[in-house]
């Protein structure tokens, strides 16, 4: 896809591992800034009287249906693709429309992914998917910290399984589907290779790339398996089932660690993706931190346990992605997720290394309008 301008990040530093281009022309961004708008003051209201689950349901559900209908995926394709694809990547072995995609764990049975890619999305990751389906753990599981813009999940990767999911993956579709994997929380740990090589097997053949999630808070012991001594075999093991079900396509393989570890444990998993041959590190799952929070004492207790993501994320996010780019060089793939509402934070990624962005607290706050505005933003238009 040869661009008929050039485009650059400025940086410091940009991983060659990705090559990123600009071409056509599009109106400026002020009707994807009204639409917000009107999503900000009648839509997002109505469903803020919903617990947050259940207005996830009910949007999802909603896009789902109307994209049923025939001709609205096209025609939601030229809405909001206008102008979003003309910062081109080209990375993991594939031609990005633009670096904005969506994190996992919005479409996490694989229901509604070209719906969403529609959407303005250039790629869009579902689950997690687990080698049995779950029911995840009990509700409510979902909370709001509206003062944080952020949110707290312990959703406990519900899903119905890696195997439900296969008839899904295989239809014909224009975006770029990643599959985020996991550990079935009742499989011990002593089994958990066994349950993502599973996994991995049955998606693999029509996954776009793979991602092996180690980072999760929510599954019990799940955290553990990022000790480079376990994630060695389980990445091991999980690289050796691609290869086996997909022979004449590489399945691009990339791992997803928590925003908790400690530095030394960061240049330890980066340095195995990199001895492993990995493809890509997803950077970062939510935190178990609380700092720095601007919710209440009592709202943040109200929430319990569970992954914190959205701006608190911010920071944590951007250190370990340059940690990760110090360490693994330019070759490398990475994908930085936590905290980006704005365009300017997407460029700061990109100018901090990453190949890649992906989003999802802020597409529940800002609404269907922002992945395009991100999109647009970067490429300066």
């Amino acid at each position: 896809m040869p661009p008929t301008r050039g485009f650059s990040v400025p940086s410091r530093r940009r991983s060659t591992c990705a090559s990123i281009s600009a071409s056509g022309t599009t109106r400026n961004g002020r009707r994807s800034g009204v639409e917000g708008t009107v999503y900000k003051a009648l839509i997002r209201p109505l469903l803020y009287l919903l617990p947050a689950e259940a207005a996830h349901h009910l949007a999802f559900g909603c896009l789902r249906l109307l994209a049923a209908i025939p001709g609205v995926l096209t025609m939601m394709r030229r809405v909001f693709h206008q102008g979003a694809d003309s910062v081109r990547v080209r990375a993991l072995g594939l031609d990005f429309p633009n670096p904005i995609g969506l994190a996992a764990g919005f479409d996490k049975d694989a229901v509604g992914y070209e719906a969403l890619g529609a959407m303005g999305f250039g790629f869009v990751e579902v689950g997690t998917l687990t080698g049995q389906a779950q029911p995840g753990n009990p509700k409510p599981r979902l909370f709001r910290l509206t003062k944080d813009r952020a949110l707290v999940n312990r959703m406990g990767f519900n899903n119905r399984g890696s195997a439900d999911a296969v008839a899904r993956l295989q239809r014909p579709h224009q975006t770029i589907v990643g599959v985020n994997i996991g550990k079935t929380k009742v499989i011990p740990e002593e089994q958990a290779i066994g349950d993502y090589v599973a996994s991995a097997k049955r998606v693999g053949p029509y996954a776009d790339y793979v991602v092996v999630n180690v980072s999760s808070p929510n599954t019990p012991g799940l955290r553990n398996l990022q000790d480079t001594e376990k994630l060695r075999p389980l990445l091991g093991a999980v690289h050796e089932a691609l290869n086996e079900v997909s022979p004449g396509r590489p399945v691009p393989l990339l791992v997803k660690i928590a925003p908790d570890l400690a530095d030394e444990d960061v240049d330890a998993v980066a340095d195995l993706a990199l001895d492993l041959g990995l493809d890509g590190i997803i950077a970062t799952n939510t935190t178990i931190s609380r700092d720095g929070l601007a919710s209440s004492a009592d709202d943040v207790e109200r929430c319990g346990a569970g992954g914190l993501s959205g701006p608190p994320l911010r920071e944590p996010s951007v250190e370990v992605l340059r940690r990760l780019r110090a360490r693994v060089g330019n070759e490398m793939v990475l994908i930085s997720v936590g905290g980006i509402e704005t365009p300017e934070q997407a460029r700061e990624r990109l100018e901090a290394g990453a190949s890649l962005v992906q989003i999802y607290t802020a597409f529940v706050y800002e609404g269907p309008w922002l992945p395009s505005r991100l999109a647009k933003g970067i490429a300066g238009r």
